[in-house]
């Protein structure tokens, strides 16, 4: 709830203000919740990916432990974050363009009665902001997994110059494309789109349940009396557990198909030539059977929680403090 003191935008409507303050926004709060998570996120990747060097830990309970300390030991704290930058520069973009996208997407479903609003809106208009922003993104997320997968035997670490031209120039044999960098595109909006309807979706009943006129008193600030339901301020514990239910949540129902395009996006780095979306699927059945599609899960979870968590959680409170909440 925006007040006579905070950075407002003035007499304009949600409707003629520039949605780039909401881009700012967004991107802040994408960029804190990598940053937070960032050395977990390399070891899923390469946990993901079946590394011949790190394989052997994702059997292990405390395997991302183990990791991190073999990463820490041979490169110190730039190897936890190696890749980070190429992180940050793609997630500022689509954590900013995804937050707006489901506000714009939300805002056509429903129309001008939110009251009606339904589980699958938010299902829908997520599931659509994941896609938007994924498709504009993805060729740095692809650069992103690439540097991540770069481990200890590599002497200097490659630069994103070096990671695009390799990127560009394809397997041996092939002609330049700027298709190669949707390589993996395929199965990533396959997952992407449930992986964010759901998170958004999850996000926003637990919103709505901890607003509730039978708890709000305590898991809601002290709001001004004309504050509507949809806008009322949630204490930071429950935003914060709202976040990182929505992110378990989602975690675990698309968890799959995230194995499956991480796979395919080094496909051709381990050597594999054939990298349909099914012929991975096989071949991850064939090497661990079902367990193989939820390698590197714990650390997922270890990851995802305080990742959602944070995001939705900047992202309410700079909109806040920017005075963009109504």
């Amino acid at each position: 709830m925006a007040n006579d003191n905070d950075h407002s935008t003035g007499d304009e409507s949600p409707e003629s203000r520039s949605p780039i303050w909401d881009v700012i926004a967004g991107g802040i709060a994408g960029s804190a919740a990598k940053t937070v998570v960032a050395p977990l996120d390399r070891v899923r990747i390469l946990f993901q990916t079946s590394h011949a060097q790190f394989s052997h830990h994702s059997d292990h309970w405390d395997g991302w432990l183990r990791a991190v300390r073999e990463i820490y030991q041979s490169q110190g704290l730039a190897g936890l974050y190696k890749g980070h930058l190429a992180t940050l520069a793609r997630n500022f973009p689509y954590s900013g363009l995804n937050f707006v996208a489901y506000e714009k997407y939300r805002a056509a479903i429903i129309g001008t009665s939110p009251e009606r609003e339904a589980p699958w809106h938010r299902l829908l208009s997520g599931g659509l902001a994941g896609a938007t922003s994924t498709s504009v993104t993805y060729p740095l997320e692809l650069i992103r997994i690439r540097l991540a997968y770069e481990t200890l035997e590599k002497s200097r670490a490659s630069s994103w110059a070096e990671v695009s031209r390799i990127i560009y120039q394809g397997k041996k044999g092939d002609r330049g494309s700027l298709l190669h960098f949707y390589r993996g595109f395929a199965p990533t909006i396959v997952g992407i789109f449930p992986y964010a309807g759901i998170s958004f979706g999850a996000h926003g009943t637990m919103q709505d349940l901890f607003r509730s006129p039978s708890i709000a008193r305590y898991t809601t600030t002290p709001s001004q009396p004309e504050s509507s339901l949809d806008t009322m301020e949630l204490r930071a514990w429950a935003q914060l557990l709202c976040g990182a239910t929505a992110g378990i949540i989602s975690q675990t129902a698309t968890y799959p198909l995230e194995i499956i395009r991480r796979r395919v996006q080094v496909a051709d780095l381990a050597g594999v030539t054939n990298a349909s979306i099914t012929d991975t699927a096989r071949r991850i059945f064939i090497e661990k059977g079902l367990r193989g599609f939820y390698v590197g899960l714990s650390v997922g979870y270890i990851k995802i929680a305080p990742m959602t968590a944070t995001s939705f959680y900047v992202y309410d409170r700079m909109r806040r403090y920017m005075g963009l909440v109504e």
